[in-house]
């Protein structure tokens, strides 16, 4: 099935409401069983097409990016290392840091103070990894993606969408080179 040339796949689930997937860069919709997936092509084309070109854009210049190599021991040293860094920045305290493969995220942050590191970050350059543990380290102060978040986000990473973007690049380039995609 196509969407304006793009190719989407139907999946459907014992779910109570439908939702529209893009974690791989293919357009997956996830519907209950008997739902017709025309009505929420129709309804979300906008946000698809714009979702579709986005991803293509970051596809596009993931081509001259060069992922990071260390061993796995070396990644953890680095990211306990920038995490005690950025606590005494942020004045506030880690629980604990626990690494795994994650499909969806780079990191997360617990209620608890646990950060949880996506061992996919171990490709990434230094400054990006900076990047993911200080905004995760915000939500020590903040739990949600709201303003005061961004507020507190862009006192140190003033062109923080710009970061975001390189994020989502760097994921493509990362899923591909692990067949992800």
């Amino acid at each position: 099935m196509e969407l304006h040339n793009v190719p989407y796949k139907v999946s459907y689930r014992a779910v109570k409401y439908p939702r529209l997937e893009l974690k791989t860069g293919e357009l997956l919709f996830v519907l209950p069983f008997g739902h017709n997936p025309d009505i929420l092509l129709e309804k979300h084309k906008g946000w698809i097409l714009k979702r579709i070109s986005f991803i293509r854009e970051c596809l596009d210049s993931a081509a001259g990016k060069e992922l990071a190599v260390r061993t796995g021991e070396e990644f953890k040293r680095l990211v306990h290392s920038i995490a005690n860094k950025t606590s005494k920045e942020l004045k506030v305290e880690l629980s604990g840091i626990y690494f795994r493969k994650m499909s969806t995220k780079w990191a997360s942050m617990s209620s608890k103070g646990n950060m949880t590191i996506n061992i996919l970050m171990q490709s990434l350059p230094d400054h990006l990894v900076r990047y993911v543990i200080y905004h995760e380290m915000v939500h020590l102060i903040q739990k949600r993606h709201n303003g005061r978040f961004w507020a507190t986000i862009s006192r140190k990473y003033r062109h923080y969408k710009k970061v975001e973007r390189d994020m989502f690049t760097y994921w493509f380039l990362i899923a591909k080179s692990h067949h992800l995609l």
